[in-house]
């Protein structure tokens, strides 16, 4: 229980890889992955979760492997966070830019494609932003966490 099969720094090192690489390839899949989970998502998550843990524990299942690999988690997860508050270029590269999928009424269906959003998700969205048609949007913007928010047209009010 207390004592490991490999060296402690190699818990850290496996670690940090292991969150480099699940950052890196959770933010090439696209915005939808992270902001909109469906429930094939979620299964993916699992089992990712689970496909990593015996490349951070190398077949160690000590309570002080775990812990520190746990710890070394966390301390990336902080150590990033305190980085992309510090370097706004660093943030745009993690975490990628809003961009816009509905401009006047005009849907940029490229974009869809390629954040692999499907019309049903972007009906969704315009009915939760209070609209039923694309003419009704001003914009609707994919933010960078992948939810849709939508900015509806002026409408002028009745002459009286």
């Amino acid at each position: 229980m207390w004592t490991t099969s490999v060296p402690w720094w190699e818990f850290i090192l496996r670690g940090v890889v292991v969150y480099v690489f699940l950052l890196v390839f959770l933010r090439l899949t696209g915005k939808r992955q992270t902001g909109q989970f469906a429930p094939f998502d979620l299964v993916l998550l699992l089992i990712l979760s689970n496909a990593v843990q015996n490349s951070m524990n190398a077949g160690d299942n000590s309570l002080v492997g775990g812990l520190i690999s746990a710890s070394t988690l966390i301390m990336c997860h902080m150590a990033l966070a305190w980085l992309t508050f510090r370097h706004a270029w660093l943030e745009r590269l993690v975490d990628g830019r809003p961009q816009v999928l509905v401009q006047h009424g005009q849907l940029d269906t490229a974009l869809m494609r390629s954040e692999l959003l499907s019309t049903r998700d972007l009906q969704a969205a315009l009915r939760a932003g209070g609209c039923l048609d694309l003419h009704e949007v001003e914009r609707a913007t994919i933010e960078t966490n992948g939810q849709i928010t939508v900015v509806l047209k002026r409408r002028d009010s009745a002459p009286g």
